[in-house]
């Protein structure tokens, strides 16, 4: 089997995502066939969703002003599974703590941005996750926080502050699991 995986390609990690998700679906004996998004018309056609992360203004404006944001929307309402990482996180959030992103509201969570500092104040930390066997080795880079969960799962806590979530086909992380080259969140987000 086939599945249809859309990047959101308007900024961060898109190769690096394409490979995780490769990967998880390999592990499950089906082929990807990736797809960069950077406009509307291309969500509707993918079975799975990766929003990476970057900057979450930009990524939020952009995806306003390029007609995917309601796509994406879209595809959470109908039960399709979604990734979303970093800033992606953010913009899929209720809540961004920030005025200027105009968050998807697909994710029922309060966040904070770089709330774990500036880009030297990035880390790497091993993560007991909800739903793997083995700790998960995240990269944090100048990463959110979830102050506050409404109807999500945590997942993963770091320091006593979640930083994995799901709220139901959507999961959200702090941290950046493609840049690991460990799937198994990727893995979480589409296949269990």
């Amino acid at each position: 089997m086939t599945i249809t995986a859309g990047v959101i390609a308007v900024q961060g990690d898109v190769s690096e995502h394409a490979t995780a998700v490769e990967a998880a679906a390999a592990a499950h004996d089906q082929t990807t066939e990736i797809v960069e998004i950077r406009d509307s018309g291309r969500v509707p056609d993918c079975d799975v969703l990766l929003v990476p992360g970057g900057e979450s203004t930009t990524i939020s404006r952009l995806l306003a002003e390029e007609g995917i944001a309601p796509e994406i929307r879209d595809h959470v309402a109908a039960g399709k599974p979604m990734l979303a990482t970093c800033a992606g996180l953010i913009v899929a959030a209720r809540d961004a703590g920030d005025d200027r992103v105009e968050t998807l509201d697909v994710l029922d969570v309060a966040v904070e941005r770089n709330a774990f500092g500036r880009q030297k104040d990035s880390f790497e930390a091993p993560l007991d996750v909800d739903g793997l066997d083995d700790p998960f080795h995240a990269v944090f880079i100048r990463a959110p926080v979830i102050e506050e969960v409404g109807d999500a799962d945590v997942l993963a806590t770091w320091e006593g502050r979640p930083v994995a979530v799901r709220d139901g086909p959507v999961v959200g992380t702090a941290f950046h699991p493609e840049l690991t080259g460990d799937h198994r969140i990727h893995d979480l987000a589409f296949f269990e």
